[in-house]
């Protein structure tokens, strides 16, 4: 390996994706498919839902904001793996660009990292909702929420374009090959020569930013929501609170426990081929999970989808109603 003095920045690197499993490559990209549509078909169910619905509580506006990204989060990704699941004879893998691979992988962290912050916004609004319901309607307006909306959605976008352009200053050299099937930070700090800790300063930094202050914000939610339930005395009022709260908890553990323990550890732990098979995980199981997580908790989400799908029934013709088989 060319030694970091000598290094130079490739021109574009080459993505592995899973090319050393001919034989396997059918089957994934059925999978994957039927993955991707499943994805895409419950997160625009929600987005429709909630657009259709005459009165759009706050928190189904940021459930509706989290639609959104995961619909992006998927998008940035799966459509390459699947075009290059379907492309035979791409050898050792198939090319990408010095800035298309940029492009990717800062969409990708803007997209992750704003479900971060909304993450933490939606923890908000549950312990405004339980431990301030008089004060609530005036505290959580639509105006308020969109701003929150904003701040997330260009914190995000902030960090992220910091984080690639300190990984894109990394010099790499030796083999161009990202034994991965997108753009990844972990699998682009595989590749760079340097051999100090100042490489991994930006990702540390970036984890800082996404993870730990937003955690932070929702454990100091949750330590004051558990508060006010211990001091509330109507079983049935405490039941329809955690209720509210079981939801959201689940798509945040998800989404944290993936994020720390693919981002937050240290090179020498990094194992491409085994965080290539994890990132399978969050880039194509757990964006379907969220809408059917939320449909399933919420009444109102699944009563107002219902609707939706009741609406595109085909109608009988007059005169069949009657009619039987």
């Amino acid at each position: 390996m060319a030694s970091p003095g000598n290094a130079t920045l490739p021109r574009g690197f080459l993505l592995q994706g899973f090319s050393e499993f001919p034989h396997l490559r059918p089957a994934l990209f059925l999978l994957l498919l039927a993955l991707h549509l499943a994805t895409l078909s419950g997160n625009l169910l929600i987005l429709l839902a909630v657009a259709s619905a005459p009165t759009r509580p706050p928190m189904h506006l940021f459930l509706c904001q989290l639609s959104a990204i995961e619909l992006g989060y998927t998008l940035v990704v799966v459509p390459r793996t699947l075009a290059d699941l379907a492309s035979p004879g791409l050898g050792r893998g198939s090319p990408i660009s010095f800035l298309g691979c940029a492009v990717q992988m800062q969409m990708f962290v803007a997209l992750g990292g704003a479900e971060c912050f909304l993450l933490a916004a939606m923890a908000y609004d549950r312990y405004v909702a339980i431990c301030h319901p008089l004060r609530y309607a005036a505290v959580v307006t639509p105006g308020q929420c969109a701003r929150l909306a904003l701040a997330c959605c260009l914190g995000g976008l902030a960090v992220s374009v910091g984080l690639t352009v300190a990984v894109f200053h990394l010099p790499f050299c030796g083999s161009r090959l990202l034994v991965h099937f997108f753009c990844d930070i972990t699998a682009l700090l595989h590749l760079a020569c340097t051999r100090s800790y100042a490489e991994e300063l930006p990702l540390l930094g970036a984890c800082l930013l996404l993870l730990l202050l937003p955690s932070l914000l929702i454990l100091a939610s949750y330590g004051a929501i558990a508060g006010a339930l211990r001091r509330l005395r109507c079983p049935r009022g405490r039941r329809k609170a955690v209720s509210t709260c079981a939801s959201h908890l689940t798509v945040t553990f998800l989404h944290y426990g993936c994020a720390t323990f693919m981002y937050a550890r240290p090179k020498a732990s990094y194992s491409p081929r085994l965080d290539r098979a994890l990132a399978l995980v969050y880039t194509h199981v757990t964006p379907l999970l969220y809408p059917l997580i939320y449909s399933l908790r919420n009444r109102e989400i699944a009563a107002a989808i219902r609707q939706v799908l009741g609406r595109w029934r085909p109608r009988q013709a007059p005169g069949q109603e009657g009619l039987s088989v």
